[in-house]
Order: C-alpha cells, then structure tokens, then sequence
C-alpha cells in the first residue's frame, strides 16, 4: 500500500523511513531509526528526485507508481550516488525504460561501478547551473561536490523555489507521519539527532558547504528538501544558521563537555572533581562522558556543540587508552577544529597520556590547551586540590 504527501502543487513526497535499521553505515547507532526522502514532480514531462535505500523497496516502488498513475517517468534525477539514496536506480530503469538518468559525469561513472545494467544511450549529462524544462516547472542544477561525496549536486525548482539538497540539511531519524519540519517539535526531536548526522557525515567537509551556501546565498529559496528528515518550508534561517555555524566550527554555545577514559575509576573521579569545581563556578549545561560506554559521534556531536573540552585518560601499555585515541583521531580526522581544550592524565608506572593527547591535538587546527595539564599517579590526593581548582578557574575565565 503506498504512502505519498504532496509537498507543493504537483510536487510529491514518495519516500519512507526504516525503523529496523541498527546503524547508519553500519557504524553510527539509529535509536530512531532513519528516513530515505525522494520527490516525484508530475508536469507536462514527470522527473523522480533520487531513489531510496533497499531496505523500503517495496513501498518505494509502490509510492511512484501510484503517483504517476499510469504515466511514464521522463527524467531519473540522481542528486547523490550513494547506495542508501540509489539502490533503486535499476528497478526504476527496468520499470520505466525510456527514462533519461540525470547527473554529472561522476555520477554516471559510480552507476557503472554500482550496476550492471548498460543504459549509457539514456545519460543526461548535466552541468553547473544547467536547466531542465518540465513544463510550467524548471530544474536548476549546483554542484556541490564533496558534500559529501564527489558527485554531489543540488536541484533547484524554479517556479516554487525549492531546493532538493541532496544528503544536506538532513538528520538521522524516521519520520512519524508529519514530513515538515514545521509540523513537529523538531528541537528537542530532531536538532540533536540533525547535528550528529551533520558532524560525523558531513563534518570533515565544512569549506565544501562553505562553498555551496554562498553559491547559493542570492538565491531565492522557500523549501529544503533533504534526502533525510523533514521538509523545511519555514524558518528556514533556523537550519542554515546551524549549518553556517557547524561548517565554521564555530560552537554555538559556551559550555563544558567532559570526555575521559577509566579503568578502575580514578580518572573517571578527576574528571567529575573539575566537573563539580566548575559547577560551583557558574558553568552551566555540562556533558559528561565515558568514552567506553558512549558511541563516538555522540560525544563527537557534543564536541561540535559546545566551547570547551576536557579530556581525561589513563596511560595503557606506555600509550593512550585506546578508547580515547580513537576518539582524538576520529575528531581530527573530521577536521574537527578551533576549541579550547583541557588535559587530565593518569598513570602508574608511566604517564605519558597528557604528551600523547597534546601531540594529537597540535594535528588540529586552532586548539587552545586551557590551563595547566593535570597528572595524577593513580589517583588524585588531596594535596593536588589546588591544581584541580587552579584548572577549574582556567577554564572558565576561557570561557569569557
């Protein structure tokens, strides 16, 4: 049975969520599982934006058809490659075999590395700012490469000023029968799960969104359609104000988040120690987290959100605790940036955590250490009381 919503006169939603879905990549956790958006715009000649992922095949097929009602499908416009939007390119191909496939030369190279079906004689080949005519509606394509993949690119409907964004501007969660994001309470539902996507997904790429919101600053825009999440038909400064922000790395709050490793407690009880000193200094709205327990992006997500960080680790094996290394890595490796950062090490026989922490960190672009680093020998005495408040009031002067 299918499931359609008209997103504008002649404009539909043809999409579906997966509830099922443990991890997104097989990597990131889904508690609330994830929607696959496609649109489908019915004129004089029909274009189907995207596909979606195999897992709601059937109700995908489903939804085109009852949306064309026995029409055929004129242009395939593929906006991303990845399989979670393009798994049903080829069931699309066999069902509708004069459709033109709309994209970019990368685009048609990852179909060949993806599928087996030759439909080469059917490419549309599109470039920068090229207009596809409907009838009463116009198609207007940007590329957005490395938003995150190579092939990127966004289309923009003229008439209604819409622009389909291809994985931009969405977020991890299924959608619940409302497909705008004014229909649901999308702070405290979607932002959190909106910003996890954005810093673990797309992070890495900020100078690439950088690059397509101002391409696209003069233009006109009233709707956002992501390939994930709702629809945004209004307050559309709300979502592009987060990502200018996320894309800059720049916080969007002064706040602490506490990250530490432990195996036996010690350096778990360091860290609320400074977490307390800091509450009793006014700081406000803190996180704390235990990097054996806590998936990485939403520590990373966190990380994003907010000003200060303090890192505490034991040494293990004359290294890092490898939970934490991870984390620092990852967090480097996605480009993650211009923070100011506190240090808690501990060690019995050998610490070097605090040196190894510090290395990692100068791999990052405008990290600030915050006070004096802590070293603990196996666990905190009272004597080194006025270290911890010493850090404590460094921090928050940081945050200032």
């Amino acid at each position: 049975m299918y499931c359609v919503q008209e997103v504008s006169p002649q404009i539909f939603w043809v999409g579906g969520s997966d509830r099922r879905l443990e991890r997104f990549e097989n990597m990131f956790p889904l508690p609330n599982g994830i929607s696959y958006n496609s649109y489908l715009i019915l004129d004089k000649k029909t274009a189907l934006l995207d596909t979606a992922d195999s897992s709601i095949s059937s109700l995908y097929l489903e939804n085109v058809e009852h949306v064309l009602n026995g029409r055929t499908l004129d242009y395939l416009v593929i906006n991303h490659m990845e399989p979670d939007h393009c798994a049903n390119i080829q069931d699309i191909v066999f069902r509708y075999p004069k459709v033109k496939i709309v994209g970019n030369s990368k685009t048609f190279q990852f179909i060949e590395q993806l599928f087996n079906f030759d439909k080469k004689n059917d490419y549309y080949e599109v470039k920068e700012q090229d207009e596809i005519c409907l009838g009463e509606h116009t198609l207007k394509f940007y590329f957005a490469p490395m938003v995150h993949w190579p092939e990127v690119m966004f289309t923009y409907e003229t008439k209604k000023k819409i622009l389909f964004s291809a994985d931009a501007f969405g977020t991890f969660g299924a959608l619940n029968g409302n497909i705008f994001s004014d229909e649901i309470d999308f702070k405290p539902v979607y932002l959190s799960e909106a910003r996890r996507y954005y810093t673990n997904i797309v992070g890495k790429y900020g100078p690439q969104v950088q690059n397509i919101l101002k391409k696209l600053s003069d233009t006109d825009i009233n709707m956002i359609c992501s390939l994930h999440g709702p629809i945004w038909r209004k307050n559309l400064n709300y979502i592009l104000d987060k990502y200018n922000k996320w894309s800059n790395y720049e916080p969007e709050k002064q706040g602490v988040i506490l990250v530490y490793a432990s195996m036996y407690g010690h350096t778990e009880n360091a860290v609320s120690i400074i977490a307390n000193k800091l509450s009793e200094r006014g700081v406000k709205d803190m996180r704390i987290y235990d990097v054996s327990k806590t998936h990485p992006s939403y520590i990373i997500a966190d990380a994003w959100k907010y000003s200060n960080i303090v890192f505490g680790s034991p040494t293990y094996n004359m290294g890092l605790y490898y939970g934490m290394e991870f984390l620092i890595r990852e967090m480097a490796r996605l480009n993650f940036q211009k923070r100011k950062v506190s240090l808690i090490g501990n060690g019995t026989w050998a610490n070097r955590a605090v040196k190894i922490m510090e290395e990692l960190l100068e791999g990052m672009k405008n990290m600030e250490i915050v006070g004096t680093p802590l070293e603990i020998k196996s666990s905190m005495k009272k004597e080194q009381e006025g270290e911890f408040d010493k850090l404590a009031e460094s921090i928050c002067n940081s945050m200032k």
